[in-house]
């Protein structure tokens, strides 16, 4: 870890310490109007979901798992579960796909409580070998089924990957579909042929790229719209922005939790990523306050229109 994201992680624990963070009130204060899509009442951990296109159910706050390997994977998946998360992202270019089963299994959680996300990388693509990646990441995952399974990257032949996880669905192999990273265009390709529509379109969201048409755009479609990155990874200074930090102090919560709670009030799924148990819990903690119409504007103002992962495009 740099010297910048030492200070990062420094500037999250310290406020975290200071304020009431530490524990967890799963109330939901200020229910968001979602894509059109219906928001159910609350899980058993007290996440509330969101009803998909298709009617299945989707936690609306979820953990991700970019980036976390081995023992450090399973740890911090087993300990989400545990205290609270139900949603688990992962994808087969993570790598962790194996570490991601092993943390399900050791916490616990019956599987049916769970909803399981993993991706179709570009190596996969096409009809066959769409069949042969999905049974892999099974296999590695430990799991009979899928929950949500994305193609990774518009990359490749779509057309066939699509046709084999419509087929998949329609087994009951994977109880929704979807995409990553598609943009207007891409998807409309996509809408041209499908079978079955895309019930997710998981993107790079956060406030400095709010990405506000493919959200005007999706939601017209009833797609629900996922954020990988909710924090933008620190990036731009995001945990020591003067506008976050301000209207964090004034709820006294932590920058992390006012962006994620500013994601949830858009009807954003959302899926931080942590190893360490304080942030779990802090990122979890954002149901029991409300950004008013000033703090909801003042975050909107931040947005840049621009990707802060170039590297990605």
């Amino acid at each position: 870890m740099n010297s910048e994201n030492q200070k990062i992680e420094i500037n999250r624990r310290r406020f975290l310490q200071t304020t009431a963070a530490a524990g967890i009130y799963l109330g939901v204060f200020g229910m968001p109007n979602l894509f059109g899509n219906v928001l159910s009442d609350k899980n058993a951990t007290g996440i509330p979901d969101v009803k998909l296109n298709n009617g299945l159910k989707m936690p609306m706050l979820g953990f991700g798992t970019y980036g976390l390997r081995g023992d450090v994977c399973q740890e911090s998946v087993a300990t989400a579960l545990t205290e609270g998360y139900r949603l688990v992202d992962t994808a087969k270019i993570y790598g962790n796909e194996e570490a991601v089963g092993k943390g399900i299994k050791q916490s616990g959680v019956n599987r049916k409580e769970l909803f399981v996300t993993s991706k179709l990388w570009v190596d996969d693509a096409g009809y066959e070998n769409t069949k042969k990646g999905f049974e892999e990441t099974l296999t590695k995952l430990g799991l009979d089924y899928l929950d949500l399974y994305l193609i990774h990257r518009p990359r490749g032949d779509v057309k066939g990957s699509w046709k084999a996880m419509e087929e998949l669905y329609k087994a009951g192999k994977i109880k929704a579909i979807g995409i990553s990273n598609f943009d207007s265009k891409q998807m409309a390709d996509l809408l041209s042929y499908a079978e079955v529509k895309p019930a997710v379109n998981q993107i790079e969201t956060h406030a400095f790229y709010q990405e506000i048409q493919a959200y005007n755009e999706l939601k017209q479609h009833h797609i629900q719209m996922e954020a990988w990155a909710p924090f933008a990874e620190g990036r731009n200074g995001l945990f020591t922005n003067e506008v976050l930090a301000k209207i964090a102090k004034k709820h006294n919560k932590t920058v992390a939790q006012v962006n994620l709670r500013w994601h949830f009030q858009r009807g954003i799924v959302a899926i931080p990523r942590s190893s360490q148990k304080a942030h779990i819990v802090e990122n979890l903690n954002i149901f029991d306050f409300k950004l008013d119409h000033d703090e909801m504007s003042a975050i909107e103002k931040l947005d840049l229109n621009k990707t802060q992962f170039p590297e990605w495009s």
